[in-house]
């Protein structure tokens, strides 16, 4: 789909010290500087407006600031990166037609051409509230693997559903045991958002969806309240995020090699 010039766009990076997984997150080195560095570096190279850190303690800010970032203070006790983000709009005073990406703070080898793409989708498609992307899944463990999150589209490539179940679900699927993905492929969701700032500072008072609280998925919400999310489909993957101490040995690895 061609959708012409890439308008401005502002990308929003929540960062929160605490996270039961990997202690102090987002302060983790890499190649010699902080993980919520890395990403906005990443980010920034995607063509972006502006970069911005929404972060909720001094020490991020303090490391934003010692390499040319920009970050913005918001509260400690956010429910959510999305409750975050909308915080910021308001600091920063972006405007309702304003586009915001959503890039997590542990992505840092998040790929610049994706986040654009999301940006320019969600500019072009005025029927939607905000966009999303995913990618073909080729291996039958991450389909039956619930902590990797399907979603199924419509016919104008809107997001049905989200789900962590196997979706979609032939009807004989498991009559001789599960070996095989069913086709066409499956999508893989990837966590990265774009959205119009007025439809992001009003989402912490959308009442939350049961789906949401059964699946612990905050984008089924958006869908619960009958507003359209636009999905683009990449042909890869993404690099991997830090979520735990091995993930963050494998991404130190792979900044190394670089350097190599």
């Amino acid at each position: 789909m061609n959708t012409g010039a890439v308008r401005p766009f502002t990308v929003l990076i929540p960062a929160r010290l605490a996270s039961s997984r990997l202690p102090d997150k987002p302060l983790a080195d890499i190649a010699g500087k902080p993980m919520v560095v890395r990403v906005a570096e990443r980010a920034a190279q995607s063509g972006a407006q502006r970069v911005v850190v929404a972060c909720d303690d001094l020490r991020i800010s303090a490391a934003c600031s010692a390499h040319g970032i920009t970050s913005v203070m918001t509260d400690t006790h956010h429910a959510s990166g999305s409750d975050r983000l909308a915080q910021a709009c308001e600091l920063l005073g972006l405007q309702g037609d304003d586009v915001v990406v959503n890039v997590q703070g542990d992505e840092p080898l998040i790929d610049p051409a994706l986040v654009q793409q999301v940006a320019a989708l969600l500019q072009f498609r005025t029927d939607c509230v905000m966009s999303t992307a995913a990618h073909p899944l080729t291996d039958l463990a991450e389909f039956l693997n619930p902590n990797v999150v399907k979603v199924v589209l419509d016919a104008q490539d809107r997001a049905l559903y989200f789900g962590r179940a196997p979706l979609p679900w032939w009807r004989d699927g498991n009559s001789q045991g599960v070996k095989a993905l069913p086709d066409p492929a499956p999508l893989r969701h990837l966590g990265l958002y774009a959205y119009r700032a007025g439809f992001l500072r009003s989402f912490p008072q959308l009442a939350a969806s049961p789906l949401e609280t059964c699946e612990a998925l905050e984008q089924l919400r958006v869908l619960w309240h009958g507003h359209r999310i636009a999905v683009f489909v990449a042909p890869d993957g993404p690099g991997p995020g830090v979520d735990t101490p091995e993930d963050l040995a494998r991404v130190r690895a792979l900044f190394a090699a670089k350097r190599d």
